[in-house]
């Protein structure tokens, strides 16, 4: 059977018209927060429910019956999630990271859809780890951190160092089933608990070739999605979620400045021109950082939908953005958590999660300071530094 032919019974196979209204599972997941939390991670029922919404399969190729969205209209998906769980957002922003995927050669990716399109991919890359040459692949062993999402996932990659042709920068990524894999449960930190970023160690396990794939390497799938710049794409993913906890922060705010008697007796927060000041500013702020990042996004893909090719100057303005609604995100939950005053140092007060969860947003990798350095040496026409484009 020809390619095509194979692709279009896994995809006519997998088609799955059932839907879950992602309002629903929203909803759930509000409910069930506390319990992430206590677990180290989203249940695998929750994550069954999140592909139902169609959130997995967002980034899987139309080709082996996936949506293959927009980035705008997931970005959407992920900050809508965020407003109700920091953790359940990021875990569930990997529905993107099948876009990794689709630089494995077909006949693998329709292995991986054979079941459906609906997915799970994740994994811990760093540190990269090298692996021994085998016949027709590698054997790996090795120890990988920040698996977010690795309890709930159906495929695991992790980061290997070959012999193999790569792209600078870029580390090759052994994709292989749960069971190969020990999730050493280990993740304890002082937000986004939830996300279950475990350890992950592999002894002795072999990966054919055709298993392995340079992470942001040249796709084999040629569908619009796959030509958006794919590290770029991850860093927003991930930034997004720090719109909704501020969207979240700035609710609790709002929800705080009427009907609530003061514990001195002194004015309700609405009738103190200082807090509607300052909320208003806080508004205004996530407003214009949010306008930036989705104007970035969507320019982009519609001038891929144009035929023309990404330039670094597209890449670098996605990652400054990404980079921007990190830190304004997390700022505007700062400063609803100093408006709520005595109250929001409880443990139990929203506004606690949201600072907390806000705060590890900004301390990831793809959203470092040095963006801001990446980008201004694009602004100014010099190279920029590593792995930045």
């Amino acid at each position: 059977m020809s390619d095509t032919a194979t692709d279009t019974a896994v995809a006519d196979a997998s088609r799955d018209t059932t839907r879950l209204p992602l309002a629903d599972v929203i909803t759930e997941i509000a409910a069930r927060r506390e319990e992430f939390d206590r677990l180290s991670h989203v249940p695998r029922e929750v994550i069954a429910k999140l592909k139902l919404a169609g959130v997995y399969r967002a980034a899987t190729p139309r080709r082996f019956g996936g949506d293959a969205l927009a980035p705008t209209a997931f970005l959407d998906m992920i900050e809508r999630i965020a407003v109700a769980d920091g953790s359940a957002a990021w875990v569930a922003s990997f529905g993107s990271a099948n876009v990794y995927l689709a630089a494995l050669p077909l006949a693998t990716q329709a292995h991986i859809y054979a079941d459906g399109p609906d997915q799970v991919f994740a994994g811990g890359l760093f540190p990269v780890q090298p692996a021994q040459p085998a016949d027709g692949g590698w054997r790996v062993n090795g120890t990988w951190k920040f698996a977010s999402g690795c309890k709930g996932a159906d495929w695991l990659g992790v980061g290997i160092a070959t012999s193999a042709p790569g792209v600078p920068g870029k580390p090759r990524t052994a994709v292989f089933r749960p069971h190969q894999v020990e999730i050493v449960e280990n993740w304890d930190v002082v937000g986004m608990q939830g996300t279950g970023s475990h350890d992950l160690r592999v002894t002795d396990q072999f990966v054919a070739d055709d298993w392995t794939f340079v992470r942001g390497g040249e796709p084999c799938v040629d569908e619009p999605l796959y030509r958006y710049p794919t590290i770029a794409y991850a860093a927003q993913v991930l930034a997004v979620v720090n719109l909704g906890l501020a969207r979240a922060a700035l609710d609790v705010a709002n929800q705080m400045a009427g009907g609530r008697k003061t514990t001195t007796g002194a004015p309700q927060l609405a009738d103190r021109a200082y807090y509607r000041i300052e909320l208003a500013k806080a508004e205004a702020q996530l407003r214009s950082a949010r306008a930036f990042f989705y104007d970035t996004t969507d320019t982009v893909w519609q001038s891929i939908l144009a035929g023309n090719p990404v330039t670094p100057e597209q890449i670098s303005l996605l990652r400054l953005a990404a980079t921007q609604i990190a830190r304004e995100g997390a700022d505007v939950v700062q400063r609803a958590y100093r408006l709520g005053g005595t109250m929001a140092i409880y443990r139990t007060h929203p506004l606690q999660r949201l600072l907390r969860d806000s705060m590890v947003v900004t301390q990831h990798a793809f959203l470092g300071e040095g963006n801001f350095d990446g980008a201004g040496a694009v602004f100014v026409g010099v190279p920029p530094i590593p792995g930045y484009l």
